[in-house]
């Protein structure tokens, strides 16, 4: 369907109810990460606590491990019913498992079966997080006006981060207002019935959001019966494209901006409340960073921009995560920000080019699949990677050369995209 000039801006409403499922997913997830060694003792008490906490890390990898799932489900939904209906699925998942894990009772009390039903929640939470941002982007394109579809597009990375952001915030003011006991014994629990409030909001939103596009092209034309298999079929170069540039976005988002707070509190020796205040400080500068590259992009052009960003990733990873690893609080500081600011350059102008890259009957499923594929299998176990190789190795700079690795595939597949490929302003 082409492209209707003079369409009229976005409603702010619509905006929000397009993003605001990322904010929550995100902030559920976040919160996870940071609270890890307290879940640790929890659910997995073991003598080593380095055990326990891979454990616990490896219940965050396996709900990524669902995304996958999640992407085909919600993405076939998305393609086949409409977007609308895909974000709606995809926020009401997420909300029954966020209140089940703030009273679900501790292996102390509950046995065995507390660590296996926080799988279950976990798994249940990964396949909502499958469907929700990719749906929200391609919702959002494929409504945004042609030369703004990179800003638009970059609301719902940014509604992400920010919900990361209001995890970090949230887990300093609990550990600001209550003792490490309290904490450790109940006020872990605080941010997951927080969450709940959220997804009650967001569905709220939800059920008025209105989407031209979305609703045109249904009735001009009829989506495949499969689309996941039209999309490997016809779009599967642009698939592997966009499952490379991910690899790399994936793994260093999870040890930078998640795993990180743990590594400067346990490797580094600060202390909790400060490695969760590097960690807000640091996702404020990606959250207002994405938007102005993505801005950017829609100017110069995606791909230049997407190579000069995972150039600096490749060669900056490593001298900042030796900064970060400093015993100074104020260097750690100096070192996440200025890779928070580093990293929007490659992270600003990937949604809106994955979008690019597929025509509207297949773009939820396409998206979904290929970006879902490396969040699981490179983002959601980078955390727990960290932890091993640091156990294993004895090298706290160890997971600064996996970025380095996962950085450089990304590269390669950045390279691949064809000039002008992602540049294209007339696709619905």
């Amino acid at each position: 369907m082409a492209e209707t000039k003079g369409r009229a801006p976005l409603a702010g409403r619509t905006v929000v109810a397009g993003a605001i499922g990322n904010a929550l997913e995100w902030y559920d997830f976040a919160i996870y990460g940071y609270f890890a060694p307290v879940i640790a003792a929890h659910f997995f008490p073991t003598g080593d606590p380095a055990t326990a906490l891979v454990a616990t890390f490896g219940v965050f990898a396996g709900g990524f491990l669902m995304r996958p799932v999640g992407g085909l489900v919600i993405g076939h939904l998305g393609d086949s019913l409409g977007r609308r209906v895909a974000l709606m699925v995809s926020v009401g998942l997420m909300a029954i498992p966020t209140a089940l894990i703030a009273i679900l009772p501790g292996y102390a009390s509950f046995g065995l079966a507390a660590p296996v039903l926080l799988t279950l929640l976990r798994l249940l939470q990964g396949l909502s997080v499958g469907g929700e941002y990719t749906g929200s982007i391609a919702f959002l394109y494929e409504n945004a006006a042609p030369r703004r579809r990179g800003l638009v597009t970059s609301i719902a990375l940014t509604s992400a981060v920010a919900g990361i952001l209001l995890g970090s915030a949230t887990g300093a003011i609990v550990d600001g207002l209550l003792t490490t006991a309290q904490v450790d014994a109940w006020g872990w629990r605080l941010p997951f019935a927080f969450g709940l409030a959220l997804a009650l909001f967001a569905i709220v939103l939800r059920r008025g959001m209105a989407g031209s596009v979305d609703t045109l092209v249904h009735e001009a034309e009829e989506p495949p019966p499969l689309p996941i298999v039209e999309a490997v079929r016809e779009h599967w170069r642009g698939m592997l494209q966009v499952t490379g540039i991910n690899l790399g976005l994936g793994a260093a988002f999870y040890i930078m901006f998640v795993y990180l707070t743990t590594f400067l509190w346990k490797v580094v020796g600060d202390s909790q409340d400060m490695a969760l205040e590097i960690n807000t400080a640091s996702l404020a500068v990606l959250a207002l960073s994405v938007p102005l590259f993505a801005w950017i992009a829609d100017r110069v052009g995606r791909r230049p921009l997407l190579i000069a960003g995972a150039v600096v990733m490749l060669v900056g990873i490593l001298p900042l995560f030796w900064v970060i690893h400093h015993p100074d609080p104020l260097l750690s500081l100096i070192g996440q920000l200025a890779f928070a600011f580093l990293f929007a350059i490659f992270v600003g102008p990937i949604p809106a080019t994955m979008c690019a890259l597929f025509p509207h009957r297949v773009r939820c499923s396409a998206v979904s699949v290929s970006y879902n594929l490396p969040l699981a299998l490179f983002g959601g176990t980078a955390p727990m990677i960290a932890a091993w190789l640091i156990a294993r190795t004895g090298a706290d700079l160890s997971p600064a050369w996996y970025l380095t690795a996962c950085a450089a595939i990304s590269l390669l597949a950045v390279l691949t995209l064809k000039k002008g490929a992602v540049e294209e302003q007339g696709r619905a």
